[in-house]
């Protein structure tokens, strides 16, 4: 069993704000301390249900986050940027399951940390129409990649999106949002224990359902690498003017640019639309 771990911050337990999760913010540091442990505790997990390799990519930001020496001893750690594929870096058909630990929802939602990608910048994203977010763009390129998400941990309002997208992923709050800014948080050691008993639960949930030869447990196989469109409504007009310059990309309003292709492929050219948008805004994303 081939385990692949995508590691946010925004979701990590006991976080909340803006200091929690930027660089240089008061509570950072110590916000790494808890990133790291969500993660281990979802290595545990996968490790205890029978996971023969685990790869955790560091999603978060400057990608730089997770304390490398801290890290689970039998898990490969992924870490800096930039990557082709950002939070799904290394991501292939190889794996059997992703576990999505620490994520957040969607921009416009009354969650937690809730952006999507960029906080100051994107307003809205949609996949064939349908709004999505960090959370649903990974599921559906890691669905394209024929691996199936199966664990997802962060606060109610994450977790919920993740059951609109799929019913069958394992999730773990581990806190329940008040505001953007506030949280009801669970205890630590017992948000710790839940995210390691929904790893286990869904790297098993993968073994049962997985090929003799590895990777693709139950996933739809290429679902969406048939192509699919991905439109992003951007706060300036100015970004959605330049991205129309690359090849594919065309404008369905003054701010919302649109493109059509295989859902891997569209993943790893919005990455590209962040870069754009960085250097025209002089904004960095939001975390």
């Amino acid at each position: 069993m081939r385990v692949y771990i995508s590691a946010d911050m925004e979701g990590v337990t006991g976080l909340v704000d803006a200091e929690d999760v930027q660089l240089r913010g008061r509570d950072y540091e110590r916000g790494r301390e808890m990133m790291t442990e969500d993660v281990n505790a979802a290595v545990r997990g996968a490790l205890a249900a029978g996971a023969t390799h685990v790869l955790v990519n560091d999603a978060h930001s400057s990608m730089r986050n997770l304390l490398a020496d801290r890290v689970h001893p039998e898990a490969v750690l992924v870490r800096g940027k930039p990557k082709p594929m950002g939070m799904l870096q290394d991501l292939d058909a190889g794996f059997d399951a992703v576990l999505c630990v620490g994520f957040h929802s969607r921009a416009g939602t009354l969650g937690v940390l809730s952006h999507s990608y960029m906080g100051h910048e994107i307003e809205d994203m949609w996949l064939d129409d349908r709004p999505v977010g960090e959370i649903g763009f990974a599921h559906a390129t890691a669905a394209a990649l024929g691996v199936p998400v199966v664990m997802l941990s962060g606060d109610d309002a994450a977790c919920a999106e993740m059951a609109a997208w799929d019913a069958a992923v394992v999730t773990a709050p581990v806190k329940y949002a008040l505001d953007r800014f506030a949280a009801r948080l669970r205890p630590v050691a017992e948000a710790r224990k839940a995210i390691e008993e929904a790893a286990a639960e869904g790297v098993s949930r993968a073994a049962a359902l997985a090929r003799p030869a590895g990777g693709g447990a139950g996933a739809d196989a290429g679902a969406g690498a048939g192509g699919m469109t991905l439109a992003v409504r951007w706060q300036s007009s100015s970004v959605a003017s330049q991205l129309v310059g690359i090849p594919g990309v065309t404008l369905r309003d003054a701010r919302t640019v649109e493109v059509s292709g295989p859902v891997p492929q569209l993943f790893r050219l919005f990455g590209v639309f962040m870069r754009v948008a960085s250097s025209v805004t002089g904004q960095h994303p939001y975390c």
